[in-house]
């Protein structure tokens, strides 16, 4: 549900709303009583973020303590060769 700002032509006084888009615009001032209020248009507030936080996977790990990059640590080690099986005679 978005934020709109509204102001009063009477007594000038401006105000925001959480309101849901199907609901009809305002039109009474909350100050003044008066039904002067119009919805601005604003330009939006993009992105916010709100809550505790990302979840910790967002992150790349650190580099490890001697120079190691943190990209050869997060891959598998590469699988040992199988046994050479006995030669028959």
């Amino acid at each position: 549900m978005p934020t709109y700002e509204y102001a009063c032509s009477k007594c000038g006084h401006r105000f925001e709303v959480f309101q849901s888009m199907r609901d009809d615009p305002l039109t009474q001032c909350p100050e003044c009583k008066k039904k002067s209020v119009k919805r601005l248009i604003g330009g939006g507030a993009g992105l916010i973020f709100k809550g505790s936080g990302f979840y910790i996977t967002d992150y790349k790990k650190k580099a490890a303590s001697g120079g190691e990059k943190s990209g050869g640590a997060d891959k598998p080690a590469a699988p040992a060769p199988a046994p050479k099986a006995a030669a028959a005679k």
